[in-house]
């Protein structure tokens, strides 16, 4: 499962209620606390010790939503539509089935419908920013031996 914070979320998001801030950084407060166990207490008084799987998504969330994000939890093996795919990765459709058809995204033929799984979909974007960023170091180093850019440290 991943959590997606961002503003162009594929899936069904939740973004916190302006009415809800305060209570979303009290609790974002208390899950930074150190050596803290936190339990969900039910309304019977039942306590249950969170997990810590769950305790490190619950702080992620809870994190994103102090921040002002919207988020949305994607299960792995989730399969998107080419629209959804295509505003994930921020880019048009047509350049979505593009990248499919070129082989750089694997698909799924279901029916006439393409579908993307997540998990290939975030592998490809992971693999798209590293290049992003090794090329823009690259542009740095050109420049900078070139004498057009200082870096002042």
């Amino acid at each position: 499962m991943a959590i997606i914070s961002g503003q162009n979320l594929p899936l069904e998001s939740v973004m916190a209620q302006e009415k809800e801030t305060q209570s979303i950084k009290q609790i974002e407060r208390l899950l930074k606390l150190e050596g803290s166990h936190p339990k969900l207490v039910g309304t019977n008084g039942e306590e249950i010790v969170i997990p810590d799987s769950v305790y490190q998504v619950l702080r992620q969330v809870v994190n994103a939503m102090a921040l002002g994000q919207a988020i949305s939890i994607v299960p792995q093996e989730q399969e998107l539509t080419t629209q959804q795919a295509a505003e994930f990765l921020n880019v048009s459709r047509p350049y979505l089935i593009k990248l499919l058809e070129q082989g750089e995204i694997p698909y799924v033929t279901v029916g006439t419908h393409r579908r993307v799984r997540f998990m290939d979909l975030r592998r490809y974007k992971e693999q798209r920013d590293a290049k992003r960023h090794q090329f823009l170091q690259q542009l740095v180093e050109i420049s900078e031996e070139a004498g057009l850019y200082e870096y002042d440290e």
